[in-house]
């Protein structure tokens, strides 16, 4: 395997953010006009009960290919981002074992992935959606945290990475929910659904795995930059898998 360099790892950068800006403009370009609901739920007042009771509007349609793009063009815009204006501190701060620009990347695109995940099982309140967005996204900055906090540490704190993990496991726990009551009262969500679940719940964990075999220094990962390499593959095939499942389930004309 070739030596993984600086200069080697700008040029990688620049092919993923070319990668995900083509596969975000194919998908806008092939998608039907696919939209779900995002709806709102309140409290009305029942004249002839005479009690309150819950309603619920839909506040607006949201087309699903959007958020398709918008990760692949968070993506993009990152990698452009550290293989050019941003690169010589992005240099510097992978000598550190760090990488901001990664993890502010992923609170965003993660965040928006899961949003379209939470949609396609049927989670179309808005209050749920966004709280679904914020802790994904508290997942992703808790990494952030691990490196910032261990720039100070002698050996290896792992409490940012435990308060990540328990983040990001209630919003798949939801979606699990939503997917075993559908099916228990007989609309079982379609077959694509819970391969997306699957594949992608497995792609996630394998962040968190890359960032213990990277502090733990396992083999190749004792290579800070080894690891960057696999976050960057990751996050490539993450999207990517997610994006075409969608597609050929739900936006293929």
């Amino acid at each position: 395997m070739a030596q993984i360099t600086y200069k080697n790892l700008r040029k990688f950068n620049l092919v993923m953010a070319a990668l995900h800006f083509a596969q975000g403009v194919a998908v806008l370009l092939l998608s039907k006009a696919f939209s779900l609901p995002v709806t709102g739920t309140y409290l009305t007042f029942n004249k002839t009960t005479m009690h309150l009771v819950p309603a619920s509007t839909t506040l607006f349609n949201l087309r699903l290919a959007y958020l398709i793009v918008a990760f692949f063009f968070l993506s993009a815009l990152a990698h452009l981002i550290v293989a050019t204006v941003y690169n010589k501190r992005y240099n510097r701060d992978l000598k550190l074992g760090i990488n901001k620009v990664r993890w502010v990347e992923y609170s965003l695109s993660a965040s928006v992935m899961m949003v379209a995940i939470g949609l396609l099982v049927g989670i179309y309140d808005l209050a749920s959606l966004v709280m679904i967005f914020v802790l994904i996204s508290i997942m992703n900055l808790m990494g952030l945290v691990m490196e910032v906090h261990n720039q100070t540490t002698r050996r290896t704190n792992w409490l940012s990475y435990f308060i990540g993990c328990w983040a990001g496991l209630a919003p798949w726990a939801v979606v699990a929910f939503y997917m075993g009551l559908g099916a228990h009262q007989g609309s079982r969500a379609p077959t694509f659904v819970y391969w997306i679940f699957v594949s992608i719940f497995v792609f996630f964990s394998c962040f968190a795995l890359n960032m213990v075999l990277q502090y733990k220094k396992i083999g190749p990962w004792k290579n800070y930059l080894y690891g960057e390499r696999a976050y960057i593959i990751l996050s490539l095939v993450a999207k990517s898998l997610l994006a075409w499942q969608v597609f050929a389930g739900t936006l293929r004309p």
